[in-house]
């Protein structure tokens, strides 16, 4: 008898698991200028699925051949791609795991509005921040136009909700006084190096080979000679026994191999002396290559670099003194070439700086960061010469920054030439050179004073000096203003006098708005008037007036008094009082000092008083 089978109902069979969406790579390496490769590793993250995609679109922003060939920029985007994930990762909550789908523009707002909180609103980056997610985005739609919703789609359509481009802060230059303090330990640095390294080759001179002598072989002189010929010392070379610890008794491998290597220490004091010298970018300083000095005539040679942007590359060069003495920044550079060949010759590098480690490893000075990361040895370099001092009564943070050398060269530089652009703007636009040198704070009083200048200049053109006549109608002053007889007559009579001054026609006044009207203008504004004529009747109530402008500075603020009384005070400080001799304000000044205040008041005045 067959025995029946029950197939199980469609409904009984247990429908397929859902498939699980790959996460896919989230790690990629990409070039860089000066032949810096690096890796960049997301997989530490949150929300994977969202970080998968923006990885692969950051991939094909980074790397020289991708546009991106300044590794920073790149740094910048993976940090932004950090810190809006993690925001994603907060609001979704633990254990939801979000994809590009769950992407909404109440997600990228609120992330803007954390940056907003974290940064402040006076702060750019969360503008910045907002512009690369934002690029990231608009490439993963663009490479799957499907993934993100309609309404994500929109919002992509602009930047930001909340934050404008905003206004980055301006570096300033350092104070004169602690940039040339700077300057002389960088140059201190330099010759401390250069005079170590000739002790080392005089050792060497002295010297013989030490290999097969034993320990007893190893001198100072012979361990000089060693490393000239050989390369520098490590921890397996030599290997003879007894000789590590006869270099130990020499000072160590590092102390010996300092002889004929430049330390990290000495590349970071070569590079600041240059920014301080040239105004080199930082960047550029720290990739000069080996031939980097072309074109040398006439006391001079060319520096020749390579600017990085996030656009690209762009070589350049820059014009500089050359000569056999640091303070040339052409000998400067011939004097690295010198001190860093047998560094160049065991790297195989083309570029400039090479340092021995402690280890004795020789390497590439930049070849793996800027000039400008070199934190703990710009930090040592400020410990080493004793610049905290300086830096403190400077009202500085004891911290060396390379971008504000360059600034303090360039501010320099826009003194030297007066501000004319043209001769300031070396290696910008004059454009750039306005908006990024010339316009900060450290000129800000030099700008002022322009300012200032240029007002004086055209008040000067506008008003002649004043009228002033000696007791015997004899004129003092300069002014291109006739006068008649009749009007010195009456000026010295005392009948036309207006307090400060006499007035030649008092309705025929060029202030009047018609003719034939009385002069509207305050007492003062005789100071100012073509009609008005000064002579020693006069000085008690023009020294009393300027001691009353005097007072009234120190209880107004500077523009207030600045707006209402600089003019007048100028007119009778240099333009009226020193017409008068010694004796004569003299004088004048104790008949001001009266305790009877009716000996300013004008004849008139004092006659209708009385």
């Amino acid at each position: 008898m067959s025995r029946r089978v029950r197939f199980p109902e469609p409904q009984d069979v247990p429908s397929e698991p859902d498939p699980v969406a790959a996460v896919g790579p989230v790690a990629f390496t990409a070039k860089f200028s000066g032949g810096v490769e690096r890796r960049f590793d997301l997989s530490g993250l949150p929300c994977l699925r969202v970080v998968r995609h923006l990885a692969r679109a950051l991939s094909h922003l980074a790397g020289v051949e991708n546009g991106q060939s300044y590794v920073g920029t790149t740094d910048g985007y993976a940090r932004a791609v950090t810190e809006f994930v993690t925001h994603l990762a907060a609001r979704a909550g633990a254990g939801v795991e979000l994809d590009l789908g769950d992407l909404s523009p109440e997600l990228l707002d609120s992330f803007e509005a954390g940056l907003v909180s974290r940064y402040g609103e006076d702060s750019v980056t969360p503008y910045g921040r907002m512009q690369q997610v934002v690029k990231l985005l608009r490439l993963v739609q663009e490479d799957q136009p499907d993934k993100l919703s309609p309404a994500m789609q929109a919002r992509l359509g602009f930047t930001a909700v909340q934050v404008g481009q905003g206004r980055a802060r301006t570096l300033n230059a350092y104070p004169d006084e602690l940039f040339e303090t700077i300057h002389s330990a960088a140059l201190a640095g330099v010759r401390a190096a250069r005079d170590r390294m000739l002790t080392g080759e005089r050792l060497a001179a002295a010297g013989a080979d030490p290999v097969g002598g034993g320990w007893h072989g190893w001198t100072r002189e012979n361990a000089a000679w060693h490393i000239a010929r050989r390369g520098p010392l490590t921890g397996a070379n030599p290997s003879e026994r007894g000789a590590q610890d006869k270099i130990t008794e020499l000072g160590g491998l590092g102390h010996l191999n300092r002889l004929f290597f430049l330390t990290a220490h000495d590349v970071v004091a070569f590079v600041v002396l240059l920014i301080c010298q040239t105004g080199l970018e930082p960047e550029a300083a720290g990739a000069l290559s080996k031939d980097c000095l072309v074109n040398p005539a006439r006391g001079y040679v060319s520096v020749a670099y390579v600017k990085n942007r996030a656009h690209g590359q762009s070589r350049k060069t820059l014009r500089v003194a050359d000569g056999g003495a640091l303070h040339h920044p052409g000998g400067v550079v011939r004097l690295a070439l010198r001190l860093t060949a047998q560094g160049r010759e065991l790297t195989g590098t083309d570029l400039l700086w090479t340092h021995a480690q402690r280890t004795g490893r020789v390497i590439t000075s930049f070849g793996r960061y800027r000039a400008t990361d070199m934190g703990q040895y710009k930090h040592a370099f400020v410990e080493r010469h004793a610049l905290a001092a300086a830096f403190t009564a400077a009202g500085e943070k004891p911290t060396l920054s390379l971008r504000r050398l360059r600034k303090s060269y360039k501010s320099r530089r826009y003194r030297q030439t007066g501000g004319v652009l043209e001769d300031f703007a070396e290696g910008h636009t004059p454009r750039v050179a306005a908006k990024h040198y010339a316009n900060i704070e450290a000129h800000r009083p030099l700008h002022d004073q322009a300012v200032e200048d240029g007002l004086r200049e055209a008040l000067d053109a506008a008003l002649d000096p004043p009228v002033v006549l000696a007791e015997d109608g004899t004129r003092l002053d300069a002014s291109p203003a006739g006068l008649l007889p009749g009007e010195v007559a009456q000026a010295l009579s005392g009948d036309s006098d207006v307090w400060l001054a006499s007035c030649r026609d008092f309705h025929a006044s060029p202030f009047a708005r018609r003719p034939g009207a009385g002069c509207p203008v305050a007492v003062w504004g005789c100071l100012e008037c073509p009609n008005a004529v000064f002579t020693t009747r006069h000085l008690p109530a023009l020294i009393s007036f300027t001691g009353f402008l005097t007072a009234q500075r120190e209880e107004m603020t500077m523009p207030e008094w600045n707006a209402r009384y600089v003019l007048a005070f100028e007119r009778v400080t240099a333009g009226i009082l020193p017409q008068f001799t010694a004796e004569q304000q003299a004088t004048a000044r104790l008949i001001a000092e009266s305790h009877d205040p009716s000996l300013h008041l004008p004849a008139h005045i004092l006659g209708g008083l009385l």
